[in-house]
């Protein structure tokens, strides 16, 4: 088999596509996409925003969402990532988005997306990088299986490709966690 050195590059897959969720000075809800971020323990994830609308909200209200992005909403995640909520305040509304608070920190839910991650900022890095405790997992049932776990067949999550700039949609199931290497023992 031959390799190429590619250098360093984000090229860690999939990477999930995420709209991140928080309210403004005023009360107001934004929303951004990224995918730089993951998860970095049992109950903390971290993003990388730079200077965005969005990072200043989460660094004044300690709070933020990642609604995870999926098949059937591509146009609109992509939309609220390429559009600026300092040039049009009402993109989430543009987008065919409505949001709820959470229950559980200051920042809102997008309700068209059926997964999201309820954070409290933890700590902010230099460069962008918030780190934020995991304070609820919220998912629409229409996600979950018989009993009331997210079910991938259900759900289609969207990774994106960096070096071509795409989205791809998460395949089928092709084995189980923690027993197929029994096969090697």
């Amino acid at each position: 088999m031959s390799r190429k050195n590619l250098g360093a590059h984000p090229f860690l897959f999939p990477q999930p596509v995420m709209v991140i969720g928080s309210y403004d000075e005023k009360g107001a809800a934004n929303a951004m996409t990224a995918a730089w971020g993951g998860i970095v323990g049992m109950d903390e994830i971290i993003i990388t925003l730079a200077s965005h609308k969005t990072t200043e909200n989460i660094l004044a209200q300690k709070a933020f969402t990642i609604n995870v992005s999926d098949v059937k909403h591509l146009v609109a995640c992509d939309y609220v990532g390429i559009v600026s909520g300092k040039d049009v305040p009402n993109k989430l509304e543009k987008a065919g988005f409505t949001t709820r608070k959470s229950e559980f920190v200051n920042a809102p839910i997008i309700n068209e997306l059926p997964l999201a991650l309820e954070c409290e900022l933890k700590e902010a890095l230099d460069g962008g990088k918030l780190v934020g405790k995991i304070k609820n997992v919220s998912a629409d049932e229409a996600i979950l299986d018989a009993a009331g776990e997210i079910d991938l067949s259900r759900f289609t999550p969207i990774s994106f490709d960096m070096p071509h700039k795409g989205y791809y949609k998460l395949g089928e199931r092709v084995g189980t966690a923690f027993e197929d290497g029994k096969k090697l023992m």
